[in-house]
């Protein structure tokens, strides 16, 4: 049986998606307009969503229903 590599992630999630979604936009600015620049504009308009809702999620306000 194959065994997990398993590591700690130094960053939190919020943070490594922020930094996906600076590179991405980056990388989109030196492409001309097109469906390869827009997919990027995308994903990092993702990254920035799942950022938000991440903190959002685990932020102390936020309570379980009650039954």
């Amino acid at each position: 049986m194959q065994k997990r590599r398993r590591f700690k992630q130094t960053t939190s999630l919020e943070e490594r998606l922020a930094e996906e979604a600076i590179r991405l936009r980056t990388k989109a600015k030196s492409l001309p307009p097109g469906p390869e620049r827009e997919s990027l504009l995308r994903k990092a308009r993702q990254d920035e969503t799942a950022s938000h809702m991440s903190e959002w999620l685990n932020s102390p306000g936020l309570q379980s229903p009650r039954a």
